[in-house]
């Protein structure tokens, strides 16, 4: 749960519609700090009549007023005249004097936040000319509100891409209001190198032309290859010269470069990779341009690629690890068949059972991305094992599995798997041989420990105790030693045998 959705729940009554609504608005809190130039705030009406802060982002290319987190805070009772207008009006509410935050004097502006009821009987709708219905429904009733926080003395505001932040940021504020932002199915702005307003950003009006580049952008554009100025230009005409010959485009990009679409695609030339987020601007319920936000993502797109060729790599060690077990176990398979005496075939068998358990690990571990894997499915193969043991001793074995094991790192899934298949191929052979019977594993997982009982309906441990041959060593040091369990040996009250393994969870986490 999320530290918005907590703070909600304990202090206010928001509807469950209004906490996604906000959880999905503060996913761009870091740019709507960036392009507002300070720090800003979303305030929560609490159930006393308060306001609690629920989200706080600092602006990356600006010095922060707040030297601490705001989030979780009551709203300073000086604040809240210019609040509650804001409320009461819809926003904006600027301070007419200087604000007081510690030692820190700034300027506070005040926006309401609602959105978009699409339950309402007076429907209003705002149209893309070119995209069709974006929302459906008039805006709710403020439910909240977000406050701007910035330098009493503004140094930024001045210059010219700060001016043009500051009035995107407006737009977006406003849109905000209006229940206009965030925009449905957007692209969310913390995926994995999305672009921040720092990294680069395009103003496009309504017919697509650039009205504003910043210059990262301009220097972004330049490395891709299009060395002219990019305001003055339609920016789909200039991307499409830049993708020109691809035949594997978003088809969607033009709309994306022309700002329409609140969506998010990359782009490849000259072996770099830019990527674009269109974030459609509507005033008054019609489209009035959109932004376009670029990064370059070049050295995220390697890692990627270098990532996926190591998982790729890692699967392939795992198959043929996988492949070179079974061939083994085949051979101690033929082997064991060739063998004059029954000790001989015995021990070669056992031997051919613990490769192949081993195998089945690597098996799983192949055919995914991740090196944990469900035991639960390692497990049911090995009690495959299991039946071809009854196979050759002439019994009738019905095992049952209770309980789940769940996902296990894969240095500790090997060794379990080893175990357990010593474990119930010797209840299999030992305890049920000759005769028929019931094998029961019963798992039982909590947050601290893993417990397995593995108990069968057979002849019991011969007088009473367990023996110290080899297969009782490798059971031992596989729990005992690698996974620094415990297991105890002893009769089942209905004339059987029980064996009970407890492995520590948390020990494996602190082992990751």
């Amino acid at each position: 749960m999320s530290t918005l959705r907590n703070l909600a729940v304990k202090h206010t009554s928001l509807s469950e519609e209004e906490i996604d609504w906000l959880d999905l608005l503060v996913l761009d809190w870091p740019l709507l700090a960036d392009l507002a130039l300070g720090d800003v705030v979303l305030w929560a009406p609490t159930n006393t009549g308060d306001y609690v802060a629920v989200a706080h982002s600092r602006p990356a290319g600006s010095a922060t007023l707040f030297y601490r987190d705001v989030i979780g805070d009551f709203m300073r009772p000086d604040w809240r005249e210019i609040v509650d207008e804001a409320v009461l009006v819809g926003g904006p509410v600027d301070s007419t004097a200087p604000v007081w935050y510690e030692e820190a004097a700034m300027r506070l502006t005040a926006y309401a936040v609602s959105r978009r009821d699409g339950g309402n009987q007076a429907v209003n709708t705002a149209r893309n000319t070119d995209t069709g219905v974006i929302f459906t429904g008039l805006p709710t009733k403020p439910f909240a509100v977000l406050t701007v926080h910035t330098g009493a003395v503004d140094q930024q505001g001045a210059s010219r891409m700060g001016t043009a932040f500051r009035e995107v940021a407006a737009e977006l504020f406003d849109m905000i209001q209006q229940g206009l932002f965030p925009s449905p199915g957007s692209t969310r702005g913390r995926e994995r190198g999305a672009p921040r307003a720092s990294d680069g950003m395009v103003r496009i009006d309504t017919e697509g032309d650039v009205t504003f580049a910043s210059p990262n952008t301009q220097t972004t554009f330049t490395l891709l290859g299009y060395r002219d100025e990019l305001e003055g230009e339609n920016f789909a005409e200039v991307i499409a010269e830049l993708v020109k010959g691809q035949f594997d485009t978003n088809e969607s990009l033009p709309l994306i470069a022309q700002g329409r679409v609140a969506r998010r695609a990359d782009i490849e030339a000259r072996g770099r990779t830019v990527t674009l987020r269109s974030i459609p601007v509507i005033r008054d319920d019609e489209s009035i341009g959109g932004i376009v936000l670029t990064r370059d993502v070049s050295d995220l797109r390697q890692q990627e690629q270098e990532l996926i060729t190591k998982d790729a790599t890692i699967r392939e060690i795992h198959h043929r690890v996988k492949n070179n077990l079974q061939t083994v176990a085949s051979l101690l398979r033929v082997q064991a068949r060739r063998a004059r005496s029954e000790e001989a075939k015995q021990v070669l068998g056992q031997a051919m059972r613990r490769v192949a358990a081993i195998a089945v690990v690597h098996d799983t571990l192949s055919t995914g991305l991740s090196q944990i894997v469900d035991f639960d499915v390692v497990f049911d193969r090995v009690l495959g094992l299991a039946a071809e043991v009854a196979s050759l001793h002439n019994t009738t074995v019905h095992p049952r599995k209770e309980g789940v094991f769940g996902e296990l790192p894969s240095e500790y899934a090997t060794p379990l798997a080893l175990a357990l298949t010593e474990i119930v191929t010797n209840a299999v052979e030992h305890g049920l041989a000759g005769r028929e019977g019931e094998v029961i594993i019963r798992a039982d997982r909590t947050a601290e420990l893993l417990s397995v009982e593995v108990i069968d309906t057979g002849t019991g441990l011969p007088g009473g105790t367990v023996g110290d041959g080899l297969g009782t060593q490798i059971v031992r040091t596989l729990i005992e030693g690698e996974l620094g369990g415990s297991i105890v040996w002893g009769p089942d009250e209905r004339g059987g045998t029980r064996v009970s393994v407890q492995m520590p969870l948390r020990w494996i986490r602190a082992s990751e």
